[in-house]
């Protein structure tokens, strides 16, 4: 049997981004997943076909074997990746329930944008949505 690899492409810039890959990568995994900073260097080396200022708005997740996931599918990768959240990662990738995970991404987004004041950890990458901006 083929083991897959994650690789999940976030926003290091954003502190929600930031949170939710610190916890990602606490919780024990039946997938292997690698968190890559999304717009880095090893991000646009290992996947130079990617539009890498889509994935500094949209989580991403891309397997080894090149499927790509973003928003609310890629929020349901993430959990179905983990030992304990698989089986709510396979009820909500159900056509009838995604639309609660589209939710919980869209409530995601907008808590980015409420953080939008707060400072940037790194300046240095580029962002298009209000999260990465910072007041002077």
């Amino acid at each position: 049997m083929t083991r897959v690899l994650l690789t999940v492409l976030y926003d290091d810039g954003c502190p929600l981004c930031r949170t939710f890959s610190g916890w990602l990568s606490r919780q024990p995994v039946l997938v292997p997943i690698d968190l890559v900073p999304a717009g880095s260097w090893a991000a646009r080396k290992r996947f130079p076909d990617l539009d890498h200022e889509r994935t500094l708005v949209e989580v991403t997740v891309v397997s080894d074997s090149g499927e790509v996931w973003e928003g609310a599918h890629a929020w349901v990768m993430c959990l179905w990746a983990t030992t304990a959240h698989r089986s709510l990662a396979e009820s909500l990738a159900r056509p009838s329930r995604l639309p609660m995970a589209r939710g919980a991404a869209h409530l995601a987004a907008g808590i980015r944008s409420a953080m939008s004041g707060l400072p940037r950890r790194d300046r240095t990458t580029t962002c298009t949505d209000a999260c990465c901006r910072t007041t002077s």
